[in-house]
């Protein structure tokens, strides 16, 4: 069986179609052969059949929560949504159906490739939107520039996108083998290699418990710092197998040790690190409420203990600070139903706010 583009011709064999790419096996593993779900305008019956099996078709991402989102956020006619995570725009066509006519849809995205996928896809729509490149800390200065004074909504889902998570060369899974990169905005500087290679091991261990609760923390630190003493990390595949010799596993093995992929926690540190996803929301959520029109609504959707510690805390906080006049008292999570179509959505949390104040 083979992969791949048929219409080009080969240049080994003018006029001839191209051979798909070979893979192992009776069925696909690699990202980039994945040829049919990557192209689901030549086969469409292919995501219905992939999301079927409860999986995420590659190259694609499935909001979570949306229904709830809906629920608490109460968008309508005529108002202004700011989508701080565009990401594929799945919250946010929905959200641009609701605010018609009249409603305006600002969009952020901190990653170009996401933001490009986002613009087509919206572009099938119509309303009004416009969308910038820049982390969600930055609502303030686009709203400047869009000169709107205020918006209804607010919303941030937190989590990586299943295309970012996906794609090798993102250096963002355990699963893939790829450039140990983890950035999410490539305008950035440090990669998650940059990093390795310079953190002491206090700080590695600092972030490993901190930001992913890795009960193995020091142990992993100290084999890092080993590691670099004969060469760099350079790549995924390097990391997982360091993760697992650091807790007495190997590839073949883990599965035994539980559920979860023992490397898991590295990556989802790393990730938050790179990126300072911890410090950007901190003050997403410092500026938000200045962002909110009177009445208006924030929901944020958090992946991990961390996130959802921030949001709870400033969310109470502004109530008891006059800036909210209400806030969600438990999170709202996923349905079973819900978490048994994407798997992906099982550790997602919602939490919701109004500003004080009345709609004029």
């Amino acid at each position: 069986m083979s992969t791949g583009d048929e219409s080009a011709p080969s240049p080994e064999q003018p006029g001839r179609p191209r051979r798909r790419k070979r893979y192992a096996g009776t069925h696909p593993r690699r990202f980039d052969e994945r040829y049919k779900e990557l192209q689901p305008g030549k086969y469409p019956d292919m995501h219905e059949h992939i999301r079927a099996q409860g999986r995420t078709p590659a190259g694609t991402h499935v909001p979570v929560l949306m229904a709830e989102s809906l629920k608490v956020l109460r968008p309508v006619a005529g108002e202004v949504v700011a989508d701080c995570t565009l990401g594929f725009a799945g919250h946010a066509r929905e959200f641009l159906k609701r605010i018609q006519p009249g409603g305006r849809l600002i969009g952020l995205d901190c990653d170009g490739v996401q933001l490009e996928r986002a613009r087509a896809r919206l572009a099938e729509m119509s309303g009004a939107y416009s969308l910038h490149r820049t982390k969600f800390a930055g609502l303030p200065k686009v709203l400047e520039r869009e000169q709107v004074r205020g918006v209804d909504i607010v919303f941030a889902d937190l989590g990586v996108s299943s295309m970012q998570i996906d794609d090798p060369a993102r250096g963002l899974s355990y699963k893939h083998d790829g450039p140990l990169d983890m950035r999410l905005d490539d305008r950035a500087g440090r990669t998650a290699a940059d990093w390795l290679a310079r953190a002491s091991g206090g700080e590695l261990a600092g972030a490993l418990r901190e930001f992913a609760d890795e009960p193995d923390a020091e142990v992993i630190a100290e084999a890092v710092v080993a590691r670099r003493r004969r060469e760099a990390l350079a790549t995924t595949g390097q990391l997982v197998d360091l993760v697992l010799a650091a807790k007495g596993l190997t590839r073949r093995n883990w599965r035994l040790a539980g559920d979860s992929h023992p490397a898991a926690r590295t990556f989802q540190a790393l990730r938050i690190l790179v990126n300072d996803e911890l410090g950007a929301l901190a003050e997403l959520l410092r500026v938000a409420p200045n962002c909110l029109n009177p009445g208006g609504r924030i929901g944020i959707i958090s992946f991990h203990s961390g996130e959802d510690r921030l949001v709870k805390r400033a969310f109470s906080a502004g109530r008891e600070g006059g800036l909210y006049r209400d806030v969600s008292d438990d999170v709202v999570r996923p349905s079973a139903g819900e978490r048994r179509d994407n798997p992906r959505s099982g550790s997602a949390r919602l939490r919701w706010a109004v500003r004080a104040g009345s709609p004029e």
